[in-house]
């Protein structure tokens, strides 16, 4: 592999860019010892001298190594890795050996090496030993693999003060947004404890930004942070005096610093940097991988059907054109070669369409820095044309009209164009105030475009508009949703789904967990006719009527299609044949078919029949093929199940569909395949190459012009997007493999200084193997005296809920605290260096115990099914859980109610219901969205706490009951804190604007730019872009950067919540406690019956 040099970095102490030449080679999270760097780089763990020089490879797993800390005597590196399935410790000597594992955690969250204690014990971060999650700072043994907890809530990283005496340590992991610049509640700061003192020291609290990685030197804290608006080195004394700042780089932050005698060594843009305490200028470590740079080599695309966007089948059915991984193929639907029909690498190519009875394709390209379409021919051999040349922002994909003359396309700002393949000339036809358009649909005389906009009540109508006027006219009111058009072989219909089947499941208010209406099977089946007079080839016939000459017959089975080339003159004849459209009173002449209501799409005519994608549920879940002959006496036919999607080519002959990880194609005749293998397109010897080095190129600038197109302020925040694009893009040529990709456009697009911009995904090399361990939902400790593991806690959960139980507490298995496990299948726990070691892959199989009961010196066996890590992770939550409740219960006597919400998903409104509805009659409610992981039913939960008791029913006997049913009467707080996040912030600040209470907490997380994830890179990694801004009726925008402010400040500090105290709890109970006290909210009495006129009062 070529080695490239001269690229830019900017590393000067102020904000001059000196030239740097350096080998291939990105270099991130070292470590330094004496001489001696550690470092990660095309994801193995490298050792160089300081002075730089040929580094020295230390690993060579398919996995990531990362976190490199090497220990305080130079012999030995730890680092986490996931050899295994889960990101685990290992250590590894310094010069390379065989790694040691030396942490069994299993966390789906992973681990992090953190450092090392000066006495030789290995400190990392993990979620593993939180019933909340958040993250812990733990000490392990190399050898003994002995753990001791530092005892400190939400602690990330840590250095030890002299003498051992305390420890700086960063507060909060760093949350998951690639944002530069943050400010909002989980912001990483810096904070002292002293060994035995009652709680932390927050050492930066005058600075709102980011302070973290703390480094002890010279009885000075050494550590990273952005108060220039980058992130440098800065230091000050151990009580947070004295401020000073050591390196003033622009453009690129300081990244993963870390430090030995006097000298801190850390990342900066791709590089790596040295700075002497003593002489404190950054000097770049020179250094040349001895490498073969296997990620940079050609890659074969082995499973494009992984990479699948988009595919399209020509008019014969004989072709079917793919775009997978950014290429586009041309694959025989019988027999014939698979043609690659774009080789040209570091572009990306997709939204394949068939230009109608032509060998031709149009394709969206990025081949010249903006998405522009092209048109190639089907079989490879003649040089691509660029058909547009003035794209500026994100377009989607070309539907041509049935002549081959125009095709239709949107954009994402909501704009529908038509072009002119003849004249090179592109239109705006009309303009969205609300969504985009879709459903774009031609006739089959390419005179009328259908298609559907969505009007200011958010309702979707479906227009047509006709090439010869340039006008659009409505066909559908906006009363109804009506979308999905398609039209009629004939010219006589256009067809449509519309969602008019509004009759609820759930027929009234009353009864457990206040039902409400839901509208499933909501979707049916109409046509609109086109001219005055018709008659349905649906409707029964009738004296009146001889035969229904708006029958289509099938064109397989017809008489009078007894040849191809008479259904070709047919079909051409139908196309030439002029579609008459009488517009006046359009939107009264439809009728509904004669289908069932259910969950329909994608509503497409063929010739004889109309084909749909049928849902299990309104929400989406499996869909079936459906197919339905256009004729009197007819019912719907399930083509195929479970699919994925479909399509009809351009002359409505053929079908295409996606089913699992195949594409079949067969004849539009109402009917499924009867040989499914037959129908199958061949992907034998589909395979093809990619050059990583130009793709990843490629992906950069995608992920660049995608945060442009699709981020909710045109104006990116004021950031210059193109100069940033420049600074960055030379640092491509450095990157070495996937990850480091990663890195760089989350360096590039955390320059939007927003929230919700997540960076995945992507092809990354790894090992299969996936053997995580099991739990059996306890805390154990190993005392070789008694023989064996000791249970020392096992995990509660909810008592009315027993398949959640941990399989030690299940009635069966009945392991006390106390008792001691000896054998796991009939192995010593003790002749291994960890229990975890025999539970491995053990998750949801009997497993074979053998424990001594602490009151009993009588030895047992027992058989127990142990859970999944992540099971436990959800059960030590659990606890957290059912621990708050309690604790509401006990000290508010009975009179408050508490409901817990983790994120605002589907899952959780379930949980609402279970939390919500047993307590809806008491005085008092907390909401607790403490460590709430976001969502959108945020408006589901404040419509029942909107809901008001506003009269009373009072039955012959028994209590009284309100009006609205299951209104909550009482008085309410909401607990927020600082991982408080997304749509869980959104329901605090609706919670408080709108009066239902106050809030009680600390600052939440401040993301509420709504993202979407649907812009994919081409390897299926993405850089999600925040789309969705929010703004209050005051004119100002909300949450964004800052949080959510609480009405009442508690803060949880890190070591009295590591202790078990909920400060913020306690608040919430004590304000309600006195609210109550002021306001009991107890129910009316009920008032004397009345005594009506007329009739003799008696006692």
């Amino acid at each position: 592999m070529e080695i490239r040099s001269l690229i830019f970095l900017l590393v000067g102490l102020l904000s001059t860019a000196e030239m740097v030449v350096a080998e291939r080679g990105y270099f991130r999270r070292p470590s330094i010892h004496g001489d001696t760097i550690v470092f990660t780089a095309e994801g193995d763990l490298w050792r160089v001298s300081a002075a730089g020089g040929n580094a020295i490879r230390l690993t060579s797993h398919l996995e990531q190594e990362l976190d490199a800390a090497i220990s305080p005597d130079g012999r030995f590196v730890a680092y986490s890795a996931s050899y295994e399935g889960p990101r685990e410790v290992y250590v590894l000597p310094i010069d390379g050996g065989r790694p040691r594992r030396i942490t069994y955690d299993g966390e789906t969250s992973g681990v992090r090496v953190r450092g090392w204690s000066p006495e030789g014990r290995v400190l990392y971060a993990t979620r593993h030993f939180s019933t909340l999650p958040n993250t812990q700072l733990v000490l392990v043994h190399p050898d003994t693999l002995e753990q001791e907890r530092v005892p400190l809530a939400q602690a990330s990283d840590a250095d030890w003060t002299p003498k051992r005496s305390g420890m700086v340590f960063t507060r909060l992991a760093k949350q998951s947004s690639s944002t530069k610049r943050y400010h909002g509640g989980s912001v990483e700061n810096l904070w002292h404890y002293y060994d035995g003192q009652p709680e932390a020291i927050p050492l930066t609290a005058d600075y709102t930004g980011t302070s973290r990685e703390p480094m002890i030197w010279n009885q000075r804290v050494y550590f990273a942070s952005d108060r220039d608006g980058t992130m440098n080195l800065w230091s000050m004394k151990l009580d947070g005096t004295d401020l000073q700042q050591i390196t003033k780089h622009k453009g690129f932050d300081v990244m993963g610093p870390a430090l030995d005698d006097g000298r801190i060594v850390y990342q900066l843009g791709a590089d790596l940097m040295l700075v002497d305490l003593a002489d404190p200028r950054p000097s770049v470590v020179s250094i040349k991988l001895v490498s073969d740079f296997e990620h940079t080599r050609e890659k074969w695309i082995e499973e494009p059907m992984d990479y699948l966007d988009s595919y399209s089948l020509s008019t014969d059915g004989k072709r079917l054109a793919v775009a997978a991984r950014g290429h586009v193929f041309v694959l025989p639907t019988g027999s014939g070669r698979a043609v690659q029909v774009t080789r040209k690498q570091g572009v990306r190519y997709r939204s394949v369409s068939f230009l109608p009875g032509s060998n031709e394709i149009l394709a969206l390209s990025d081949e010249s820095g903006e998405m522009e379409f092209w048109q190639f021919n089907a079989r490879g051999n003649t040089a691509p044309e660029q058909l547009t040349d003035n794209g500026n922002i994100f377009r989607y994909a070309p539907n041509p009209s049935p002549d081959g003359k125009w095709f239709a396309f949107t954009d994402k700002n909501f704009h529908l164009w038509i072009h002119d393949v003849e004249a090179g000339k592109t239109r705006r036809i009309d303009t969205s105030d609300m969504y985009n358009f879709y459903d774009l649909q031609w006739s089959h005389d390419s005179q009328w475009l259908a298609y559907v906009a969505n009007g200011d009540n958010q309702m979707s109508r479906v227009w047509i508009w006709n090439v010869k006027e340039q006008a659009s006219f409505p066909v559908t009111t906006e009363r109804t949703e009506s979308y999905s058009p398609t039209w009629s072989p004939d010219g006589k219909w256009l067809y449509f789904l519309s969602d008019r089947n509004l009759v609820s499941s759930v027929r009234s208010p009353w009864g457990n967990l206040q039902p409400e209406p839901y509208f499933d099977k909501r979707t049916q089946i109409f046509q609109l006719a086109l001219r005055n007079g018709l008659t349905s080839p649906f409707l029964a016939p009738n004296e009146l009527l001889d035969g229904n000459d708006d029958e289509t017959p099938d064109a397989e089975n017809s008489k009078d299609a007894d040849s191809k080339g008479k259904r070709d003159d047919d079909q051409k004849q139908q196309n030439e044949k002029i579609i008459e459209i009488e517009l006046k009173g359009i939107t009264t002449r439809i009728s509904r078919l004669p289908v069932a209501a259910g969950n329909y799409d994608d509503l497409v005519a063929s010739k004889s029949h109309l084909y749909w994608a049928s849902a299990s549920s309104v929400s989406g879940g499996s869909e079936s093929l459906m197919s339905l002959e256009r004729k009197h006496d007819t019912e719907p036919v399930t083509v195929m199940s479970d699919i994925k999607s479909f399509e009809l080519n351009s002359d409505r002959s053929k079908v295409t569909v996606r089913k699992s990880d195949s594409l079949y194609v067969f004849e539009a005749n109402g009917r499924g395949p009867s040989n499914m293998s037959k129908a199958a397109v061949s992907q034998n010897g589909w395979s093809f190459v990619i050059d990583p080095v130009a793709e990843w190129k490629q992906m950069l600038i995608d992920a660049w012009r995608m945060e442009r197109d699709y981020f909710y302020d045109p104006n990116l925040h004021g950031a210059n997007w193109k100069e940033l694009l420049d600074r960055h893009l030379p640092l491509v040529e450095r990157v070495t493999d996937r990850a480091e990709l990663n890195d760089l456009i989350e360096q590039l697009c955390g320059e939007l200084e927003a929230l919700h911009i997540y960076v995945r995904g992507g092809d990354h090399r790894s090992d299969d193997l996936s053997v995580f361990p099991s739990s059996l939902g306890a805390v154990l400790r190993k005392d070789a005296q008694v023989g064996g593991y000791v249970v020392d806690h096992i995990y509660r959960n909810d008592p009315d809920y027993p398949d959640e139980l941990s399989p030690l507490a299940r009635p069966e298995v009945d392991v006390k605290v106390g008792s001691v496990i000896q054998t796991i299948n009939g192995v010593d726990v003790l002749s291994v260096d960890h229990i975890n070691r025999l539970l491995r892959g053990q998750a949801g199989r009997q497993v074979l115990l053998t424990v001594k009961d602490f009151d009993n010196e009588a030895e047992r066996d027992v058989i127990v099914q142990p859970i999944r890590i992540s099971q436990e992770a959800a059960l030590r939550y659990d606890q957290w859980e059912l621990t708050r409740r309690e604790q509401v219960e006990k000290v508010g006597n009975g009179k408050i109610g508490y409901v817990h919400l983790r994120a605002m998903g589907t899952a959780d409104i379930g949980r609402w219901a279970r939390d919500f509805y047993p307590v809806f009659h008491k005085q008092g409610l907390i909401v607790d969205v403490r460590h709430n992981r976001g969502g959108n039913i945020d408006s589901w939960i404040l419509e029942k706490l909107l809901r008001q008791a506003w009269f009373y029913w009072k039955p012959r006997v028994g209590k009284p009951y309100w009006n609205m049913q299951h209104a909550f009467r009482g008085h309410i707080v909401v607990l927020c804190n600082e991982k408080t996040a997304s749509d869980g912030e959104a329901f605090s600040e609706g919670f408080r604007r709108l009066g239902l209470g106050k809030v009680i907490g600390t600052r939440t997380w401040g993301g509420e730019i709504w993202l979407s994830i649907n812009n994919r890179l081409v390897d299926t990694g993405f850089s999600s872009a925040a789309q969705t801004g929010v703004y209050g009726p005051e004119g100002e925008w909300l949450i964004e950067g800052h949080g959510v402010d609480p009405d009442i400040v508690v803060d949880n500090r890190p070591h009295q919540t590591f202790e078990g105290k909920d400060a913020q709890l306690e608040a919430a109970i004590g304000y309600l406690i006195d609210r109550i006290k002021e306001d009991p909210r107890l129910v009316p009495k009920v008032p004397d019956y009345p005594v009506r006129p007329g009739q003799k009062k008696t006692r």
